[in-house]
């Protein structure tokens, strides 16, 4: 059996995906809101990736949530069925109760399919209450980033 996604670095995480024919209108062109399931899954894959555990039980352990507060595209070419692409997940800012993270998605030859900035809000798990992000989900943001070889900035700083 063939995966359909799967992580194939780690430090930035890139995740490659194939694309599934059900997630194509008949015209075989992948639907708007597939790419948003796109995003959400490699954001899930980078939380699993930070904690060393699957996503749910990390939040559940640390307790908190990341519903999304912000989620923008660049669309730059369509995808097909059986399509293979790579979305390399970056954290842009580290914030008090958000942080953004930016995804940049290309095919095998290159060429940029879109790219996504998805910001996720902190919540107090089961009170949906904003809270400040926990310091070890901050903690985690930030050594991600100095492994990526991103600098990090200063609170407040607008990139």
């Amino acid at each position: 059996m063939n995966a359909t996604e799967w992580a194939v670095s780690e430090s930035p995480l890139v995740i490659r995906r194939r694309v599934k024919w059900g997630e194509c209108d008949p015209a075989g062109v992948v639907y708007t809101v597939a790419f948003a399931e796109y995003v959400i899954s490699a954001a899930e894959l980078f939380y699993g990736s930070l904690f060393g555990t699957t996503p749910q039980k990390a939040k559940d352990l640390i307790g908190f949530g990341t519903p999304s507060r912000a989620l923008s595209f660049d669309f730059q070419r369509s995808l097909r069925p059986d399509e293979e692409f790579e979305t390399t997940v970056r954290v842009a800012e580290v914030r008090q109760r958000s942080f953004v993270l930016e995804m940049h998605a290309r095919t095998p030859e290159g060429d940029t399919v879109f790219t996504a900035r998805l910001t996720p809000a902190c919540i107090a798990r089961g009170e949906r209450r904003a809270v400040e992000l926990p310091q070890r989900l901050r903690d985690a943001l930030e050594r991600y980033r100095l492994a990526c070889g991103d600098a990090p900035q200063a609170e407040g700083e607008t990139p």
